[in-house]
């Protein structure tokens, strides 16, 4: 029997990956959100954000206010992503011992996904440095004129990987769920937490923290476990593993 030490990203960075994702996740934004909360409008400016066709201009002007907490949450927000790639190649891992196509399929699925948030990372931050270049002004005509070319990103690549992580979180949800790995809580909070938006310069409302605040507790108590080498799944390959959990409609 291997040990999930030999297999990559390994237990300690997998596990360390679990834990630190999602709450490096939520931590971009909820950041994010105190800096649009922080930052003060005026009714004209509030009313002319709302007729906007994308939260983009408004972004900016949260980022004008105040750059600090919205650079912030922008960067732990992308360090999210990153860690969160080893965290669902783990989470796949373990159930491709009981569903193997589902996790291949699901996990590369939401690991391509993935990638498309830090194309939208450097859109983001590009942005911002026309804030302080450009002005205010003239730094949100011009990304606002080009917001569905730079959303899209070139030959579409980006907003097509995108859609990766919202299939590849069903699946990889299903084949957690038939495997046991997830009971009927974990698999809905999952599947919420694969509902967060995608694009350039998005807003974070307090819906958004609460969607990304659902992979938490999916998350970090398998983490946990993952560092004490306490998922038998990790530590038994091939056809004959056991440890399926029969399937309840209502579990954890």
């Amino acid at each position: 029997m291997a040990h999930h030490d030999a297999l990559f990203p390994g237990r300690v960075i997998g596990g360390t990956a679990l834990v630190l994702g999602p709450l490096v996740w939520l931590t971009g934004l909820l950041l994010r959100h105190l800096a649009q909360r922080s930052a003060t409008f005026s009714a004209e400016q509030v009313d002319w954000f709302a007729r906007q066709p994308f939260a983009a201009a408004s972004q900016l002007a949260v980022y004008l206010a105040n750059p600090a907490l919205t650079t912030a949450g922008y960067a732990c927000f992308a360090a999210g992503a990153i860690l969160l790639c080893p965290a669902v190649v783990t989470l796949a891992q373990i159930v491709a011992v009981h569903s193997p196509k589902l996790a291949f399929v699901a996990g590369t699925l939401v690991v391509v996904g993935l990638f498309s948030r830090l194309y939208w990372a450097g859109v983001d931050q590009t942005a911002f440095e026309l804030v302080g270049r450009l002005g205010l002004d003239e730094a949100t005509e011009t990304v606002m004129d080009a917001y569905v070319d730079i959303s899209y990103g070139p030959w579409r690549v980006p907003i097509t990987a995108a859609f990766g992580l919202y299939i590849g979180t069903l699946v990889l949800a299903i084949g957690a769920y038939r495997s046991g790995v997830f009971g009927t809580g974990r698999l809905l909070l999952f599947l919420l937490s694969g509902t967060l938006w995608t694009g350039v310069l998005k807003e974070s409302t307090f819906a958004s923290v609460v969607t990304s605040a659902a992979l938490c507790p999916v998350f970090v108590p398998l983490g946990i476990r993952v560092l004490r080498n306490a998922v038998p799944e990790l530590r038994i390959r091939g056809p004959h593993a056991s440890g399926r959990e029969p399937l309840k409609i209502l579990s954890w």
